[in-house]
This record gives C-alpha cells, sequence and structure tokens, in this order.
C-alpha cells in the first residue's frame, strides 16, 4: 500500500504528460518558454487572480514574496509552529525573525485570536498556514493585518485548490504562494511552485526577483535569485492539472468515507479533521489525532500500512532556533497536537479496499483496547 499513489496518477495522465514535453523539446525554450505563461495564465483563472508567477519551488515562492516585501534585518514576520519548516526559514534567511502563534485547537492553523497581541512596531508579514489541505480562517486574520497595514502572505504549499467562503486558496489574501512538490495536491515531478497576487507592482517585483533582480537584459534594479519555473516543469504541471478537479472531489470522498467508517469511535478515541463552515479541504493529508500515536503507528506497520506523525517537533523545538529562546509553554495547543497527530494513506488513487483495510485495522485497535 502506498501512503501517497503516485504511480496510480501518472499512469492515467502518462500520455498528456509526454505529449506536453515532447512539445518543450521540440521548441527547444527550456527557460520561461511558451508552457510557462501558459501554465501561469491558467492558474491565474483558476484562482481568480490577475498574477501568478511560476518559481522553481515553494519554499522559493515565499522567500521571493518575502524580498519584495523588502522583509529584512530587525524585521519580525509572524506564523505557525506547526508546520514544515521552509516557512520560518526563509523568514529567517531574509534576516527577520520568525515570532509564532500557536494554532487552532479545531482547525490546527494560525489561531486568530492570538495574532493581535503577537504584532509589534516590527511586524512586517504574516504568513498563515493551510495545513494538510485546509485554509486558515483568513477573514479575522486580513481584519487584523488590514488595521495594523501589515500584508499577508498565505502559505498555501497544501491547500492549493480549497476553498475559503467561496474563495479560491492563494487568492485570500494580498500575496499566496504554493508549491507544487510532486506529493502535493498538484504535485509535479520535481520542484516547483507558483506565487499569486492582484498587485500590478508586486507581480512585477517577483518576477525580476525570480530571474536574479532582472528587470530586463543585464539592468537589476533589485536583488534576485535563480528562481525560475523550468518549462518541462511547467509542461507537466499543465498535464497534471487537467485532471486536478477531478482529483480534488476524489479527495474529498474519500475523506468523507475515513471519517464514516471513524465516527462511531467516538472523539475520545479518535479525532478526525474538522473543516469549517463554508470551507473546503483538499486533503494534502488525511490527518487524525489519538492519544497512542506511536502505537497505533507501529501497529498500522505491522500490517504493512504507512503512516505518518508531520511536525511531531514543532518549530520552536528545533535546533536551528534555539537562539531565539522559545518557550513551549506559550504553545500549549501544538504541543498537544504534535503529540496526537497521525497522517494516513491519502491520495486521489487510494483504493476502496485499501481504505478499508486501513480503518478496520485502526477501528479492532482501538476496540480491543477496551
Amino acid at each position: 500500500m502506498h501512503f501517497i499513489d503516485l504511480e496510480s496518477r501518472l499512469v492515467r495522465i502518462r500520455e498528456k504528460v509526454d505529449s506536453r514535453i515532447a512539445t518543450v523539446l521540440d521548441h527547444g525554450q527550456y527557460i520561461l518558454g511558451p508552457e510557462v505563461v501558459e501554465l501561469e495564465e491558467t492558474l491565474a483563472d483558476y484562482v481568480g487572480v490577475k498574477h501568478c508567477v511560476g518559481v522553481s519551488s515553494g519554499t522559493d515562492s515565499l522567500l521571493i514574496s518575502l524580498m519584495a516585501l523588502e522583509v529584512g534585518t530587525d524585521d519580525e514576520v509572524i506564523t505557525v509552529p506547526y508546520t514544515w519548516i521552509s516557512t520560518a526559514e526563509v523568514i529567517s534567511l531574509v534576516g527577520a525573525k520568525p515570532v509564532f502563534v500557536d494554532i487552532d485547537r479545531r482547525t490546527w492553523n494560525m489561531d486568530p485570536v492570538l495574532l493581535e497581541q503577537a504584532i509589534t512596531e516590527r511586524t512586517k508579514a504574516i504568513i498563515p498556514v493551510g495545513i494538510y489541505g485546509q485554509p486558515p480562517d483568513m477573514d479575522p486574520i486580513n481584519e487584523i493585518a488590514g488595521r495594523f497595514g501589515i500584508p499577508v502572505i498565505e502559505d498555501a504549499a497544501q491547500s492549493f485548490g480549497a476553498t475559503y467562503k467561496g474563495q479560491k486558496s492563494c487568492g485570500l489574501s494580498m500575496i499566496g504562494s504554493t508549491s507544487f512538490f510532486p506529493s502535493k495536491p498538484l504535485g509535479g515531478f520535481g520542484d516547483a511552485g507558483a506565487i499569486f497576487t492582484d498587485n500590478d507592482e508586486l507581480a512585477e517585483k517577483f518576477r525580476w526577483i525570480r530571474v536574479h533582480g532582472q528587470a530586463r537584459k543585464h539592468h537589476h534594479p533589485v536583488l534576485g535569485l535563480n528562481g525560475r519555473l523550468d518549462t518541462i516543469q511547467a509542461a507537466a504541471i499543465l498535464a497534471a492539472f487537467d485532471v486536478f478537479p477531478d482529483e480534488v472531489g476524489r479527495r474529498q470522498k474519500i475523506a468523507n468515507r475515513y471519517n464514516t467508517s471513524f465516527e462511531l469511535l467516538g472523539e475520545e478515541k479518535l479525532t478526525v479533521p474538522f473543516i469549517l463552515r463554508d470551507c473546503t479541504s483538499v486533503y494534502a493529508q488525511y490527518t487524525i489525532l489519538v492519544n497512542d500515536r506511536d502505537e497505533l503507528s507501529s501497529h498500522l506497520g505491522s500490517l504493512g500500512i504507512p503512516s505518518v506523525a508531520y511536525y511531531s517537533t514543532p518549530l520552536y523545538a528545533q535546533e536551528v532556533f534555539n537562539d531565539l529562546n522559545f518557550e513551549k509553554k506559550n504553545f500549549p495547543v501544538t504541543e498537544e497536537i504534535s503529540k496526537k497527530c497521525l497522517s494516513l494513506p491519502m491520495s486521489a488513487y487510494l483504493a476502496e479496499e485499501e481504505q478499508k483495510k486501513v480503518t478496520e485495522s485502526i477501528c479492532g485497535y482501538k476496540r480491543n483496547l477496551l
């Protein structure tokens, strides 16, 4: 059983991928070729914003966003400690300080109630994260940020394709950032990412920064990096996008089957993902909370069922941030969730009989503990 079934997906789209890549090989425009422009236009239309800028990875999409906002030394950027390290890593890379606020107990995303008290005169950006595929509660986050004049970067590496009150993830704030890493809902065939905005000036700076700060040939008004999206990667993602809406629907059906199978256990034994009203998730991961996470994971492994405890070491506990002197007592929800979280097999191609093996194994294990 695969934790994420990329093989079945490739079988479905292989002919389109091969055709798209062959076209690139024929025209030979490997750097910022026509497929990059086509993908940017396609995704901007899908999200409902003016601009999409393809870049080399999800990490670089965040880094370029911060560089375009001129975040730097002595600045602070607020984010969450329950996420992949790249969200905080890029803050430190531009010379700023990551400031963590705890997560909401139900959604496991940024708790807007705690956001305002973390803002100081040095706060230059806020990066909420759409963990496991559900966008953050963006209305209160945007309202607070707006009162202080602070830009918001939605880290939608896991939530691209999800919706918040009818709007697509990546179009919920000044800047949206996503990743097309192979395991993501819209996965490419290597590293790739994109930045979204309605702001013309920012979009122009994103495009400069991704090519070493170059506005036109041999003219560099800002510092940049080599952050371009390769044409072959864009071509492959275009092929994948053809089936992406269908895959989102499949993921949601699989999540609903998980929920139905687990509901009789009761929340004291197993907590399923909570989705905000008027929102959807793309279920980049299907993650449960259990008190005996390590024991259950070991039991599943003995049956040939893969599972992963993502973010079991929160960012404030990572050695690289020791000098910032974060105290775990300030993050009680993250402490709790990080000890209980367990992600189960999830992809658009998880077979119903495989899923049944997962749910029956977990339910049987839990009932035997009585």
